[in-house]
């Protein structure tokens, strides 16, 4: 008599690489589409209610405790005829494979308007204030850079306690996070797929261009992607306390190198760290300019474009420069080797003299800034991406004004929302 275990052998061997099969394909999966609204989904989405929370099974859902509510008009269109609202920010995560994905976002509301804006990852500015009347729907695409510390070739970037959490950084996790903000956040829809035809802007630096995890301090390297059209992802590397030699010993440029296509840019701004380093022979004209060459020539062989940025200056700045040599010597490197430069130590300072007694208002301390300085100074790159001519100016967004640092934008008019709080809510679980 054969024994029931031992006919089902055959069918478990046959059966088991497709179950394996179909396990990855579902971890390693790179499109999604959402639908927010009513009962009934649009064909080919997936229907989002406010319980979808998430979870490694199915790997999406609204993320960090958020709360939101549903509007279901009862219409006959699914994808404009509910959405997902709530009165505070809120938080949706998708997990994803490392890469670029461009994500389009349907916003509105049938019977009311709706003001929304968006941020990805740690933070960082894709659409601002996107205004809807009743019965009006907009649809907006941006692409966000997600990333993981390991290194193609073996080993891993060597990631600070900071970056390690609690609370979470949402920049070197494994899912795509985006946060829905502004005064009355509406959303119906949204399509996820991941491209590998955008072009990428990586930025090294220290704590005054890293995606700053927590309000209120910011960065201009975290508000650089609401400038910028969809066809391009900011890929923000850098990070705080670092310094030319520890983002190479970190195997941060190890990273970008690994990743880079050719016509992707690297923007280098360091300085504000390298100036503490003491050892014998450092400074500004030697160990600093080396390192910066070794940047430049490195980002070359993978056929990247290098883009060098002078540090931004200090609050003192508007007594007396705090930088010493290290802005001049990133101006004769970038002289030197034919690099694209962009001063911003020379706008910043323009900038910072403009804004006069309102000074305060653009800082967090004498070097960090908030959310309005750090806009005001991503507003200042922008303007050397076109003034330096780099093909990237294609790709600055269609609504980017001219700008000019001796006539900042007002401070009563800057309206970008602060983002929740993850640290709050991580100790709520204990």
């Amino acid at each position: 008599m054969i024994s029931p275990s031992s006919t089902s052998r055959p069918l478990v061997r046959t059966l088991l690489p497709l179950l394996i099969a179909l396990s990855v394909s579902a971890a390693d999966q790179t499109s999604f589409k959402f639908d927010f609204g009513g009962t009934n989904p649009a064909p080919g989405y997936v229907l989002v209610s406010p319980s979808t929370l998430f979870a490694k099974d199915p790997g999406y859902g609204f993320d960090f405790h958020s709360k939101v509510s549903q509007v279901d008009s009862g219409g006959t269109d699914p994808l404009h005829d509910g959405f997902c609202t709530a009165s505070q920010p809120f938080l949706f995560s998708v997990a994803v494979p490392e890469g670029n994905y461009e994500v389009t976002v349907t916003l509105g509301d049938p019977a009311a308007a709706s003001a929304t804006t968006v941020k990805a990852e740690s933070r960082r500015l894709m659409l601002e204030n996107v205004q809807t009347a009743p019965g009006q729907f907009a649809s907006r695409t941006f692409t966000v850079n997600v990333r993981t510390p390991p290194l193609p070739a073996g080993g891993k970037v060597k990631l600070k306690p900071r970056e390690l959490g609690p609370p979470p950084v949402l920049h070197w996790d494994d899912k795509l996070t985006l946060e829905f903000n502004g005064s009355r956040p509406c959303l119906c829809a949204m399509e996820i797929k991941r491209v590998e035809n955008a072009i990428t802007v990586y930025l090294a630096g220290d704590s005054t261009v890293t995606d700053q995890p927590n309000e209120p301090w910011n960065s201009w390297g975290q508000m650089l992607p609401r400038f910028l059209k969809p066809s391009v992802a900011v890929a923000n590397h850098a990070e705080s306390g670092e310094s030319l030699p520890s983002f190479l010993s970190s195997h941060r440029l190890d990273k970008i190198l690994a990743e880079m296509k050719a016509g992707d840019y690297l923007f280098i701004q360091f300085g504000h760290n390298d100036q503490k380093d003491k050892r014998p022979g450092a400074g500004a004209f030697t160990t600093f300019a080396k390192n910066l060459v070794h940047f430049v020539r490195e980002t070359r062989q993978r056929g990247g474009i290098p883009v060098l940025v002078t540090p931004m200056e200090r609050k003192a700045s508007v007594f007396a420069e705090t930088l010493g040599d290290f802005p001049a010597a990133v101006r004769r490197v970038a002289k030197e080797e034919q690099v694209p430069l962009i001063d911003l130590h020379a706008m910043s300072r323009v900038l910072y003299r403009a804004l006069g007694e309102q000074l305060d208002q653009a800082f967090k301390d004498g070097t960090h800034h908030n959310n309005y300085g750090s806009y005001e100074l991503a507003r200042c790159v922008v303007e050397g991406i076109k003034t330096n001519h780099l093909d990237l100016a294609k790709f600055v967004a269609d609504d980017v004004l001219p700008f000019d640092p001796a006539h900042p934008d007002p401070i009563t008019k800057f309206a970008v929302p602060p983002s929740p709080s993850l640290a709050s809510e991580k100790a709520a679980d204990k």
